[in-house]
């Protein structure tokens, strides 16, 4: 059996003391790198030509999940990405942080208070795929009323999978024939069968299971086809081969990590904060809720871009 490559990380690439940092992006247009605070409601951006010295900081109306760009954007887009908000699916503006939503799965009120939009990705003909879930700032116990939405790119909206708990990673292999979704509680990252042309999916089955108390976060593909995924209350990320196995490891001085991105050979990863002193060095709680980045020596899967029509 091949021995699983490991990599080490020992201190922050950049220090932010978030709470929860979610939705790494890297905008190769402009080599910019973004990422959220779902707690603090924060889009955060950094110029990686200068360096940490240039992140920015933009408050939003709402918490955010995922963040996405708009391909070909016309006049009015030009300064817009689209997210997956508190509400619904919303468009930014990137420099001013002003939110407007342009599709909400929900009137109810009350179901509107306790749920709130999580992980998401663009597959290969330009939709955004989002999962929503159970807010924690408003319920206390999450159950299992998590669902995941595609947005088309004429703003339809479509309920895909029901009955989640926290849906997190999504990501499509190198074929665009098979797409992966991870519910974290479970401890399981599911495979579906994928129709490219009309974004349907089937064949629910299990790609991977942690098998522990763990759980899988967020994740990022590389251009062999594994996933790359965080490990919440883990302190790793872990390289997973197309067949489901775990063939590398990176270890970071802090517990909960919750996203990995590629910008070239590296990974950059958030994390959230640790607040809890079980047994736990003080390294752990100081380390958490900053940036991290690792060179792991090859490349992601490059990201699709939304494809807004309007």
């Amino acid at each position: 059996m091949s021995a699983i490559l490991k990599w080490t990380v020992f201190e922050p690439y950049l220090k932010v003391s978030g709470t929860l940092l979610e939705g790494p992006y890297y905008d190769a247009k402009k080599n910019e790198f973004r990422f959220v605070d779902i707690w603090e409601q924060k889009l955060y951006v950094l110029d990686l030509a200068e360096g940490p010295s240039s992140l920015r900081t933009l408050d939003t109306s709402a918490s955010i999940g995922v963040t996405a760009n708009i391909a070909n954007p016309d006049e009015d887009q030009k300064d817009q990405i689209v997210v997956g908000a508190k509400h619904g699916f919303a468009l930014v503006n990137r420099t001013t942080g002003e939110l407007s939503y342009i599709a909400k799965p929900w009137d109810d009120q009350d179901k509107l208070h306790r749920m709130r939009f999580n992980d998401g990705a663009v597959d290969s003909k330009g939709r955004l795929w989002a999962g929503a879930m159970n807010d924690p700032k408003h319920v206390q116990k999450l159950v299992n009323e998590g669902v995941l939405f595609r947005l088309d790119p004429d703003l339809k909206l479509n309920r895909m999978v029901e009955q989640l708990t926290i849906p997190n990673g999504i990501g499509w292999n190198l074929a665009n024939d098979t797409m992966y979704l991870t519910d974290s509680p479970t401890g399981k990252i599911f495979a579906f069968d994928f129709d490219e042309s009309t974004g349907e999916i089937s064949n629910r089955r299990v790609h991977f299971d942690i098998g522990n108390s763990k759980e899988p976060d967020g994740f990022a593909i590389d251009e062999e086809g594994c996933i790359w995924s965080a490990i919440y209350g883990g302190g790793k990320v872990i390289r997973i081969s197309p067949e489901g196995k775990v063939i590398g490891e990176i270890s970071l001085p802090t517990r909960n990590i919750t996203c990995p991105t590629f910008v070239g050979t590296e990974l950059f990863i958030t994390t959230a904060k640790d607040d809890v002193n079980d047994e736990l060095l003080p390294e752990s709680i100081q380390y958490g809720g900053h940036l991290y980045r690792v060179d792991v020596g090859i490349r992601g899967r490059p990201k699709y871009e939304f494809q807004l029509q309007q």
